[in-house]
């Protein structure tokens, strides 16, 4: 390659291919120098071109640029940039350390790579990751968009990549496990099950070796750059291979139906607090990517060591382009913001009410009518369910989970809130004159236990994550049906997998946009873990031998999502709030006795039934969670007769059937078994 470097442009900001070249351009307002560095190979302890970049005549404002004339996709880079060491002033310059770029599309990691080594002094070329030169419309994309499903026929499968293709009882030749390229491989499955949106937990580039030690980082909850898909996920391991085996999985998804949610992590970095790595943020503009304490320390709102500066300007302009990076260039249909509500704190810490990032998001033109849904709520104690700012943001319901995990176990008073929350939960979301959708119902996720786990263990059992079990939530709400753990007693195994059915029942027929977690479909268990997040081994994988074990579990879950597709959609094309869907609708709360709901704190069961009109359709359902079985009084029907469609005390086929072959019921009553969910539907004839 010939040395000819020109001064190069601003913007845009990162490696861009241009005709003849590359151009590259870094932000950093508080350096004093910088170089862009070229390397051969991931593993070269030198690079084989260093460009220092003049800031008299390479520098626009704060930005940082070069053209390098030659130079092509695939090439590997890093920068390393000058300036004062002063934690005062928040400032941790190290030119010994090779930086990513923040804008960087890929990323490679040595054979060697050493988190530590970027903690301490001394240059670690050798060891560190470096950035690959990408050129994004280099894709045949054949014609492939964004699939943007109404919310209202949306069932959300959360997914981790690795985890759910890993095992060696996947049937995936080793060189397809834990990939993209093996998530492909599985998309029958998905169709088969009846989901139509897969949540990814994180893909972008993050640091597997942020953890304690002798663990992995599993969940990915560690991003280190915003733009690159994680290379360790590609069974292509040349420098661009990730790129495009990622749009690969993403085109054969939308192939087959199915969208792609991005679970997205802006709230922090695996540069972690003042004792980690220097990677990427920290040694580029420090103040600017994080909220500080007195220059020194990091703010910790994320619980994780550090917080992102999310409302800074620049790094506001960062998280939009990220964004609109994987909408349209890798086609993404939408995004899970991890502890979102830390994106409406201010430089101080402080929530804002209308924070500027969050109104960026839900403005910005190329993001309208892609999915967005909010974790409500940060590490610190803000919680924001209900309350979240904007128009188009859905919300996970924490309180559905908790409220429902309560009803199935027997709390006191817990019959009022489930009633709230199989209509869409009006009391929360009600007076934002809001589309039932708002509501992300789950009762299960990545975090906490498996749905097997919540009817299997009253609490947690981490001791393989070596934190003496004090790590993960002492708040599961959980019941393990009379017996801690695993167990040949027929009649708890009974009883627990009629919970199961009860909890998937609960999730997929109350009003909102329906979530459940890998595995739960076919009772995959961590044995007790509810926080995984260092286990990348079979606590957390798929086992594809559950798919025969638990055979009528898989078989109900794929029949209530068989339903969810036919769902009339016309309330959201409009806009229709959830109190406005309930005041046009004919509803009646019951009891055993029509029309006479016990409100009371001892009360375990409750009844409701409502009319469709425009599927003219009449349903009654029934959640039991008393101990013993109970009749419950019908509604007389003028035309037709109520079908039994799902009785979860029922052995399977029975348990549920083809919605049109729902047997008749000719008696006046149903006498619903303990802990059970019943749902009787009538048609217009």
């Amino acid at each position: 390659m010939i040395d000819h470097s020109l001064s190069g442009d601003s913007a845009p900001l990162g490696a861009t291919v241009v005709t003849g070249g590359v151009n590259f351009s870094l932000f950093s307002r508080t350096a004093t120098g910088v170089e862009l560095l070229l390397f051969d190979h991931a593993d070269d302890v030198a690079p084989s071109w260093v460009y220092r970049i003049d800031p008299a005549t390479n520098r626009s404002y704060h930005y940082w640029h070069l053209f390098l004339r030659d130079v092509k996709p695939g090439q590997l880079y890093g920068y390393r940039v000058c300036g004062p060491s002063d934690f005062g002033r928040g400032l941790r310059f190290d030119p010994q350390k090779i930086l990513l770029d923040p804008y960087g599309r890929a990323v490679v990691a040595p054979s060697n790579y050493d988190r530590n080594a970027a903690s301490l002094p001394g240059d670690n070329a050798g060891t560190a990751l470096k950035s690959v030169v990408v050129q994004p419309a280099h894709y045949d994309w054949e014609g492939d968009q964004p699939l943007r499903r109404p919310s209202a026929q949306t069932i959300i499968y959360e997914m981790h990549v690795r985890g759910f293709t890993q095992h060696e009882n996947s049937g995936l030749p080793e060189s397809k496990r834990g990939t993209y390229a093996g998530l492909i491989e599985k998309i029958p499955y998905l169709q088969q099950l009846g989901i139509t949106a897969v949540e990814l937990l994180p893909v972008f580039q993050f640091d597997p070796f942020d953890a304690p030690p002798g663990k992995t980082n599993y969940w990915g909850y560690s991003p280190i750059s915003f733009f690159a898909p994680h290379a360790a996920y590609s069974s292509d391991r040349t420098p661009l291979g990730p790129v495009k085996e990622f749009r690969d999985m993403v085109k054969a998804m939308h192939r087959a139906g199915i969208e792609v949610i991005l679970d997205v992590v802006f709230n922090h970095t695996t540069e972690g607090d003042e004792r980690g790595p220097t990677l990427c943020f920290r040694g580029i503009d420090n103040p600017t990517y994080y909220i500080l304490e007195q220059g020194e320390k990091y703010s910790n709102y994320s619980g994780c060591g550090n917080t992102l500066n999310a409302n800074h300007p620049i790094v506001r302009r960062m998280i939009l382009d990220s964004l609109k990076y994987w909408v349209r260039e890798m086609h993404v249909d939408g995004f899970r913001f991890d502890l979102a509500s830390i994106l409406s704190r201010d430089a101080s810490g402080h929530p804002l009410a209308n924070p500027p990032v969050l109104w960026d998001i839900e403005s910005d033109p190329y993001l309208s009518g892609t999915k967005l849904l909010a974790e409500a709520w940060d590490a610190a104690g803000l919680y924001q369910v209900g309350s979240f700012v904007g128009d188009a943001w859905k919300e996970w319901n924490g309180r559905f989970r908790d409220d429902v995990r309560d009803f199935f176990r027997g709390e006191p008073g817990s019959v009022r809130w489930i009633a709230d929350r199989i209509v869409g939960s009006p009391e929360i979301y009600g007076h934002k004159g809001r589309e039932v959708e708002q509501s992300v119902n789950f009762i299960t996720c990545h975090d906490g236990f498996t749905l097997n786990d919540l009817v299997s263990y009253n609490g947690k059992h981490n001791e393989a994550n070596g934190e003496g079990n004090r790590d993960g939530s002492n708040d599961d709400r959980s019941w393990n049906c009379g017996m801690e753990g695993p167990t040949d007693d027929f009649t708890i195994e009974q009883l627990r997998n009629r919970q199961v059915k009860n909890f998937l029942a609960v999730t997929m027929l109350s009003l909102g946009l329906p979530m459940i977690t890998m595995g739960d479909e076919v009772r995959r268990t961590q044995c007790g873990n509810n926080n995984a997040y260092c286990q990348d081994n079979e606590l957390s994988w798929f086992d594809w031998t559950l798919l025969e074990k638990y055979d009528d579990v898989h078989r109900f879950f794929r029949l209530l999502c068989s339903r969810r597709g036919l769902r009339n959609i016309e309330h959201e094309r409009n806009r229709v709030s959830v109190n406005a869907m309930l005041q046009a609708a004919t509803k009646s709360w019951h009891g055993t006795t029509l029309n006479q709901p016990d409100w009371g704190d001892n009360s375990r069961s409750i009844a409701f039934s409502g009319e469709l009109r425009h599927e003219g359709m009449q349903f009654y359902l029934i959640l039991n969670a008393y101990w013993e079985s109970l009749e419950f009084e019908l509604p007389t029907r003028d035309r037709g007769k109520w079908r039994r469609w799902i009785d979860s005390s029922l052995e399977s086929p029975n348990d549920i059937v083809p919605w049109e072959e729902a047997p008749e019921w000719s008696a006046d009553t149903y006498r619903s078994a303990s802990q059970s969910v019943v749902m009787l539907l009538s048609v217009n004839e």
